[in-house]
């Protein structure tokens, strides 16, 4: 059988039929009767010339042949959807998708954002600030996932390793170990609790001590509002050195003492269907050369050394 003669409307109703195991439910699906569905797949019977199912009261059961055929349709089928989906969104120039916590939208993304927008004005950059992982196989997407991966079906690269620090308000006026009796220690809710994120524990014991030589906790099911509460004094936190690195350099907020911890990965991750997208390209272009930027500051301010006020 060669291409001009492929019976693509039989086709395609056999595989409704063969995945709903039922003629009403696959013509539900593409909006015409159950009868019209008979009829295509009896076409496609005959053109072949085996059965394809096997006709019950109610009931439509696949025949050896059918089960054969199916898989080969329903990918065939499922890989049309997605090339397709990829040609739009790639016609719906100028969109991306850029996928993080709401802790990093505002903490990182916001105060970069002029930036961004100075060098790439013709791009529509949408920010999903959500702890909920997005479906990057959907449209032209990006996400800075925190973690160690993998991610199954995605290209991920590495932006950054990421530290922990006791961090407080200079208001507070923490001289050493044994002050942290006399303020809240402050505690946020991770989205997900498995990924092995520092702990005031480990720190804790990082110092030779334990929880118990902590003060009374606050705590707060969002990082953010954790940050704007040791920024006000309210009390001590452990926080990533990534978000607060511009209320460091404000002077805000401080690293009094204590070890540094390290984090998990910053990953800029995409699905590999997207790949070769050129505003997405844009964009991801603009995260590795803002991290990296980051980096190096670092880099130099380690290099300086500490200042002496």
């Amino acid at each position: 059988m060669n291409r001009r003669t492929l019976p693509l409307s039989q086709l395609r109703a056999f595989e409704a039929a063969a995945r709903h195991r039922s003629f009403k439910q696959a013509a539900e699906e593409l909006a015409v009767t159950p009868a019209a569905i008979s009829h295509q797949v009896r076409e496609l019977e005959a053109l072949l010339g085996v059965a394809l199912f096997e006709r019950r009261i109610r009931q439509v059961v696949p025949t050896a042949a059918a089960e054969h055929l199916f898989p080969v349709l329903r990918r065939g089928f499922d890989s049309f959807a997605e090339t397709l989906e990829a040609l739009r969104e790639q016609g719906n120039s100028g969109s991306v998708t850029l996928s993080c916590t709401p802790a990093f939208a505002s903490q990182w993304l916001l105060p970069r954002l002029a930036d961004f927008n100075a060098r790439h004005p013709d791009i529509d950059l949408r920010i999903n600030a959500s702890e909920a992982p997005l479906d990057l196989s959907r449209s032209a997407s990006l996400a800075i996932r925190y973690g160690m991966g993998p991610y199954l079906g995605h290209e991920a690269e590495v932006l950054a390793e990421d530290t922990f620090a006791l961090v407080a308000s200079p208001r507070l006026a923490l001289a050493g170990y044994g002050d942290l009796q006399t303020v809240r220690h402050i505690v946020f809710d991770w989205y997900s609790s498995s990924l092995g994120l520092p702990s005031w524990q480990h720190w804790c014991q990082a110092v030779g001590g334990t929880t118990a030589d902590l003060g009374a906790s606050l705590t707060f099911s969002d990082e953010s509002h954790a940050i704007q509460a040791a920024i006000a004094g309210q009390g001590v936190a452990l926080l990533s050195l990534t978000l607060v690195k511009a209320e460091l350099e404000r002077g805000v907020l401080q690293v009094p003492f204590g070890p540094r911890l390290p984090g998990l990965r910053y990953q800029l991750v995409r699905h590999r269907r997207f790949a070769g997208h050129a505003e997405l390209e844009q964009v991801a272009a603009w995260l590795r050369g803002a991290f990296a930027g980051m980096a190096s500051e670092q880099s130099d301010a380690a290099k300086r050394g500490p200042a002496h006020h």
